[in-house]
């Protein structure tokens, strides 16, 4: 099995002391994952508006809130995983911070050998790229998700960035109806702000490329009030 590192993820830390954070930062990036820095609640929301990343490292006291305002937050939008990292070592804060929905608890002081291990086995865990190639086939299309290719009857279908994310989402939700909140925080961004038509331009799209009737979609459907699902036989 590939490891973690080797496939890029995309870490988020949430910290004020910016001298420890580029320290970890540096570590992390040593071992090839990609790392962004925010110092408080709101530059977390901006950049976590602007980018999908698959750990959040978060320290609980921040200038403007606390690290449990943003977790809840989260929660409320993704799934990404998140691990506090904070002097605040009281068991009711242990216990608050997994009851928000957090998957870890490291206690300040830490190693970096110990933070990069708990790093590494909660991607391990939930990570949701290998080296193996994920494929999905409905009708005459073929998707793979790991090469971000689609083929339909053998010729290549080309694909903005934004529709492949979109159609690999729902590959990897096949037959799971997925409300449209959801499909906007998981593809477009946790607290993105877009145009509710923006899914169903994008959804008539995909239909255009890949469906043999577009009207009448036997594949990519619309479940009325809630969302689409990819149906696959």
């Amino acid at each position: 099995m590939a490891n973690v590192s080797d496939l890029r993820a995309k870490i988020l830390i949430v910290d004020d002391d910016e001298q420890l954070s580029f320290i970890i930062k540096k570590m992390l990036e040593n071992y090839s994952y990609s790392v962004m820095l925010a110092p408080s609640c709101d530059k977390a929301f901006e950049l976590l508006t602007l980018n999908n990343f698959d750990l959040v490292l978060l320290d609980v006291n921040l200038p403007d809130g606390t690290g449990f305002d943003v977790c809840k937050q989260l929660r409320e939008a993704c799934d990404v995983p998140v691990i506090f990292a904070s002097a605040r070592t009281q068991e009711d804060d242990r216990i608050t911070g997994f009851d928000i929905g957090g998957d870890d608890y490291l206690p300040k002081p830490y190693s970096m050998r110990e933070l990069l291990s708990r790093v590494n086995a909660l991607l391990r865990r939930t990570f949701k790229n290998s080296r193996e190639e994920k494929i999905v086939r409905f009708g005459d299309v073929t998707v793979n998700i790991t090469s971000r290719s689609v083929g339909k009857n053998g010729v290549p279908v080309q694909l903005s960035l934004r529709e492949f994310d979109l159609l690999a989402y729902l590959c990897e939700h096949v037959n799971t109806v997925v409300e449209r909140d959801r499909i906007f925080s998981q593809v477009w961004g946790a607290f993105t702000e877009v145009e509710p038509s923006t899914l169903a331009v994008h959804i008539r799209w995909l239909r255009e490329k890949l469906e043999n009737d577009p009207a009448a979609p036997e594949y990519i459907k619309t479940v009325r009030k809630v969302g689409y699902v990819l149906e696959v036989k």
